[in-house]
């Protein structure tokens, strides 16, 4: 009989603790306004993305100001005809706006090329990669909710050397995203 009350008991819980896991994201969460200035990044971190592409990551704003909801970077695109692997992000959509310069997307078996003032749309669990196509590019990204894109902006930018594919597979699985094909091919 004294289990049979435990385990009512734990199960009475569970919607406090739901209750409570989501008053902490509100309370994590950004209650006043900021500015990032142009240049800049959210906590002063430019993020120097190694490895998969050589890409400089702005967070402009942080999974930590929307508690969790959205993520927003500014990349300057430093790889001419190089992007990331085809992959999927496992629970988040991804938008992106081109400032300057072109790219290629695939987005599952379409292929849009993209130019400054385009916006394109990656729903979660569908397959996407892009490549640059110019010597300067840069885009507006976000992702939505806001997942682990800064983990693992931070720990590309901490690789000092060229990762195997196995450890760019591997990252990309910790961060909730899974590679499923190579790059795009300039062409």
């Amino acid at each position: 009989m004294k289990r049979n009350h435990f385990i009512s008991a734990v199960l009475a819980t569970v919607p406090l603790f739901a209750w409570m896991n989501a008053k902490t994201a509100t309370i994590l969460q950004t209650i006043k306004g900021f500015k990032v200035s142009s240049g800049q990044a959210r906590f002063g971190i430019h993020y120097k993305m190694k490895g998969v592409t050589l890409n400089m990551l702005d967070i402009k704003i942080s999974g930590r100001d929307t508690g969790g909801g959205l993520a927003v970077f500014e990349q300057t695109s430093l790889t001419y005809k190089g992007g990331p692997p085809l992959h999927i992000h496992l629970n988040q959509d991804e938008w992106f706006y081109v400032l300057e310069g072109k790219y290629r997307f695939q987005v599952g078996d379409d292929l849009y090329d993209m130019n400054a003032g385009d916006t394109i749309f990656l729903p979660r669990q569908v397959p996407h990669a892009f490549i640059q196509l110019t010597e300067k590019a840069r885009v507006i990204v976000s992702y939505c909710p806001a997942g682990r894109m800064e983990d693992f902006f931070a720990v590309t930018s901490q690789w000092t050397t060229a990762p195997t594919r196995e450890a760019i597979a591997g990252a990309f699985a910790d961060h909730e995203m899974k590679v499923v094909g190579p790059p795009l091919k300039a062409g």
